[in-house]
């Protein structure tokens, strides 16, 4: 077996008790296209954790989740206002503008990857003629493509502003878990309550093998939306399998119990270097992503030790760990980083 890694968090295995809630599910024959008992748990399991009736749907990645649910909000002549660095505009391959038929992406740049009520309005008022595709969604990531999260407050500031602009909110959760347990508010809290009108809830980053949860709190903007999934090739056949580990993971509380490690870990390899000379945060560790300033000669010393990452924004190196992330083998991750970094290594 190869020894672990951090360059993400998608390396990481199938946590147990996903793994076990589906192997439960695989005994004996159940009905078809989410018409089964575990999709009926699934969903229910969510409304109890959100505290509220909501619709939700499964779907196999993060990608569909996030096009489907914005494509929901938008007619081909609308546009969706993002941070510059979401991955919506960055890594989905233009995906949220096929579905929806042509909708555009307004980004905002960044330093944290975080949009403020200021840049909403500022990009919302910019123009309102027919010449101009008319903004009416906004999406925000939680937690960021640099590791930051939102608080409720800040969400709920984003969202007057969008309420005030007929905008509706969507929340980019592919690590929805990891900001909910930095925050340690509730996921109704730091959604619906703060005036989020539909989540992408990411199963996979947090030890699922597949799937992810559209998860609509205005009801009313769900309407066809099981039709978006069947049109998009995302409704499965045997929704039992995407639907069950979701039951083992919210009725274990290891969702959150997962994400607090990944967390942790991150937070171990910071505290860990922080007094290395040449080495420095690129970003506030928030959520399970750590993002370092490392000179060149000090990252290739590290790839020549074996280790891998990516390279990010602004030529930092991220390190992401997940729900089985080993904390001798982080212990390790940091011993090498001094060592490249010391300047007789040089």
């Amino acid at each position: 077996m190869a020894e672990q890694q951090f360059a993400s968090d998608n390396y990481a295995g199938i946590c147990p008790e996903a793994l076990d809630a589906m192997q439960a599910a695989n005994a004996g024959h159940a009905p078809a296209y989410g018409a089964d008992s575990w999709t009926q748990a699934a969903a229910d399991g969510f409304r109890r954790l959100f505290e509220m009736e909501c619709e939700v749907f499964f779907v196999f990645n993060g990608t569909a989740a996030n096009s489907l649910a914005l494509a929901s909000l938008c007619h081909s002549y609308h546009s969706v206002i993002c941070a510059d660095s979401a991955h919506v505009e960055t890594d989905e391959c233009g995906a949220p503008e096929f579905f929806s038929n042509g909708s555009k992406l307004l980004t905002a740049a960044t330093e944290d990857g975080k949009l403020t009520p200021e840049i909403v309005r500022a990009i919302a008022g910019k123009r309102s003629d027919i010449h101009f595709p008319k903004p009416r969604a906004v999406t925000l990531t939680q937690s960021t493509e640099t590791g930051r999260v939102y608080t409720p407050d800040e969400v709920a500031a984003v969202s007057a502003v969008c309420r005030a602009s007929s905008l509706r909110l969507h929340m980019d959760g592919a690590r929805f878990a990891n900001a909910c347990a930095s925050l340690g508010g509730t996921p109704a809290e730091l959604t619906w309550k703060a005036g989020v009108d539909v989540l992408c809830f990411g199963g996979t980053k947090n030890g699922m093998a597949v799937g992810e949860a559209v998860i609509f709190f205005d009801r009313a903007l769900a309407e066809d939306f099981d039709y978006r999934c069947k049109q998009a090739g995302q409704l499965a056949s045997k929704m039992r399998f995407l639907a069950a580990p979701w039951v083992g993971m919210l009725e274990s509380g290891a969702w959150l119990g997962h994400a607090r490690h990944a967390n942790a870990c991150a937070r171990r390899l910071v505290d860990a270097i922080a007094d290395v000379p040449g080495v420095s945060l690129a970003a506030p560790v928030e959520a399970n992503g750590v993002f370092l300033n490392l000179p060149a000669p000090v990252q290739e010393r590290l790839r020549a030790r074996g280790w891998q990452f990516y390279g990010f924004i602004g030529g930092a190196a991220r390190f992401m760990f997940a729900w089985d992330s080993n904390p001798e083998r982080v212990d390790a991750l940091a011993r090498d980083i001094r060592l490249c970094a010391m300047p007789a290594a040089a």
